[in-house]
């Protein structure tokens, strides 16, 4: 039955190759964005050792950063 199915379904494969491309494209923007992300927090937590930002505006910046962290990295292994 695998391999009837594979040829009824034969027509869809350019399709199912397009999506898959996207898929993939999506994915790899989205590790893109979670490499971004983290390079800032690296940057932030400098900024806060060399005093150019306070405590407060490091706990500020640093939960937004965290929670679009949180949601690029429920896309990409969700």
């Amino acid at each position: 039955m695998g391999l009837l199915s594979e040829l009824i379904l034969l027509p869809l494969a350019p399709v199912r190759g397009v999506a898959w491309t996207v898929d993939q494209v999506l994915t790899a923007a989205e590790r893109e964005q979670i490499e971004t992300l983290r390079a800032e927090l690296i940057r932030l937590e400098r900024d806060l050792h060399d005093g150019v930002i306070d405590e407060e505006e490091f706990d500020r910046r640093e939960d937004e950063i965290l929670d679009r962290l949180e949601e690029l990295d429920a896309g990409v292994t969700g």
